[in-house]
């Protein structure tokens, strides 16, 4: 089932420059799996031991995962997943 992945401008570089990768995947966990098969050096700045970093947001159809089932958030044909990092400062 394709996903779409939106990258952000901080992450295009590693993504080949890609806006957007479909992936495939039945939770966000596989999907970024796919991503990161796909996009090698996205891995470092998604993930730290395998862990997501916390200064990455991810969102289902504009719904953070962090409120719903974390890594573990289904997904469906069609869906959107976007990574949002976050910013600092003043």
């Amino acid at each position: 089932m394709p996903i779409t992945v939106d990258i952000p401008p901080p992450l295009r570089e590693q993504a080949g420059g890609n806006l957007k990768v479909t992936t495939t995947g039945n939770t966000v966990h596989e999907v970024l799996d796919d991503l990161v098969k796909q996009h090698p050096a996205l891995g470092p700045k998604l993930f730290d031991n395998g862990r997501l970093r916390p200064h990455v947001n991810v969102l289902v159809n504009d719904e953070d995962i962090r409120y719903l089932d974390d890594l573990g958030t289904d997904v469906a044909d069609g869906n959107v997943v976007a990574l949002i990092p976050a910013v600092a400062g003043g």
